[in-house]
């Protein structure tokens, strides 16, 4: 196995600049020589963040100097992110945030980095204390990062002292996909989910495991699928929190603004209206990004415009957002919320990210066709509301664990995740033999 231990000290880790995502050689510096037939570089290398002290000024001068629209002209946010809300974040990040103490404890963490298909994949991994711990490969989404999946680390890795049992424990592996966070962004087209997937299973045995498992929502869940459909070997299964399980004929009618099927029951209606919704009000970003990634200069430029975008994901979350910032102890926090803008902001990742959406040529909730063993968590508040159990069962003919929690929307590893954490414990404990 690769030895992916934390340095000590730190001393020796690399500090990443802007020329981590550049191809160009700074002025002075020996021209970098190609030896032709070479063998890839397949190293790993320690790896750590400081963001610069003139990066974070200018990111509070640009805050402050904000040019603010008038307020939108319902009582509700049916017009997008209400006035109120993204200035009640805009003084947070202004006066309060300190982005220290994230970039503390992300460093933390052992942080890698290693050339995968020409392009430097960041990625966390944690090994457990316990014998036999079985490893997890978990992948973010958009506008989540690795700081997504940091509260389950420790749950994870660290199962007795939270409520597990040693034989719980994982390895825990986190990237950052291309394009965001602190891996490269591509210089090609062609990073879409599949390639994302398989470029995971070459890091996997990278690292030295030949038997493992993935979780993944979001952007993630469709990469976990995809991992499911290509089985590389090693794989034993996979978790999803936003499973690709509504049937074809289903979420053709809903996409097209139809009425719902009468035959559907309550579940499935709830579901079916769920997504319906998102469909007519909330698909805006994803249309642009996924036409015109590259016209969404202004997130690079405004820091509010950057968060204003992030946080109009889903009304779902919106709502979760805006409560925060009135006061409200939610599972998300304002730390949690500006901590992962921060980041898309120092990484200059707004539109880089944006790509992604414009590569995927695949239906975020069809059936992708995995046939190895999957765990599904379904959250009321999922863009397609909790999939019903039998829409499950016909996308995944290899279910092992299906729970539909009480509470929850979409990013369940930051608002849920002691219930994450219980489905990938109890999902995955049959594969453990």
């Amino acid at each position: 196995m690769a030895d992916t231990t934390s340095p000590s000290g730190g001393a020796d880790t690399l500090a990443p600049t802007q020329d981590h995502k550049s191809t160009m050689a700074r002025e002075g510096e020996p021209k970098q020589t190609i030896i032709l037939g070479a063998a890839p570089d397949a190293s790993i290398r320690p790896f750590s963040f400081h963001a610069s002290d003139e990066d974070l000024a200018d990111l509070k001068r640009r805050i402050a100097a904000t040019r603010w629209p008038e307020r939108e002209l319902v009582n509700d946010a049916a017009q997008g992110v209400q006035l109120a809300t993204i200035q009640k974040l805009a003084d947070y990040w202004l006066n309060q945030h300190d982005w220290r103490k994230i970039e503390a404890r992300i460093n933390s963490y052992p942080n890698f980095i290693t050339n995968i298909d020409g392009l430097d994949i960041h990625f966390i991994h944690v090994k457990s204390k316990h014998a036999n711990a079985m490893p997890i490969i978990i992948t973010h989404g958009w506008p989540g990062s690795v700081i997504e999946q940091l509260k389950v680390i420790e749950p994870l890795t660290d199962p007795t002292a939270h409520g597990g049992k040693a034989e719980d424990a994982f390895d825990v592996v986190i990237p950052s996909m291309p394009g965001y966070g602190f891996s490269e962004s591509p210089r090609t087209t062609g990073w879409g989910p599949e390639k994302i997937a398989s470029a995971w299973a070459e890091l996997m045995s990278r690292l030295g495991y030949t038997r493992y498992v993935a979780q993944g929502g979001d952007w993630g869940a469709q990469i976990v699928d995809f991992q499911g459909v290509q089985a590389a070997p090693g794989l034993l299964g996979i978790h999803t929190n936003m499973a690709g399980a509504i049937p074809p004929e289903i979420d053709a009618l809903a996409l097209k603004g139809a009425p719902a099927p009468d035959d559907l029951d309550e579940e499935e209606r709830a579901s079916f209206d769920h997504v319906s919704f998102f469909y007519k009000h909330g698909l805006g970003y994803a249309n642009e990004m996924g036409n015109r990634p590259q016209t969404l200069y202004a997130l690079e430029d405004s820091p509010i415009g950057l968060a204003a975008w992030i946080i109009d994901h889903d009304i779902w979350t919106y709502k979760q957002i805006a409560r925060v910032f009135d006061g409200e102890q939610l599972g998300l926090t304002r730390d949690d919320i500006v901590d992962n803008i921060t980041l898309y902001w120092l990484t200059r990742t707004a539109v880089s990210s944006a790509r992604l959406y414009w590569e995927n040529h695949n239906a975020f909730f069809a059936f992708k066709g995995v046939r190895i063993p999957v765990v599904v968590s379904a959250f009321p508040e999922e863009i397609p509301g909790a999939i019903p159990r039998k829409w499950a069962e016909q996308a995944y003919p290899r279910l092992i664990y299906y729970k539909k929690h009480p509470e929850g929307a979409h990013f369940a590893a930051w608002e849920q995740p002691e219930a994450l954490v219980d489905d990938i414990r109890n999902g995955f404990r049959s594969l453990r033999n």
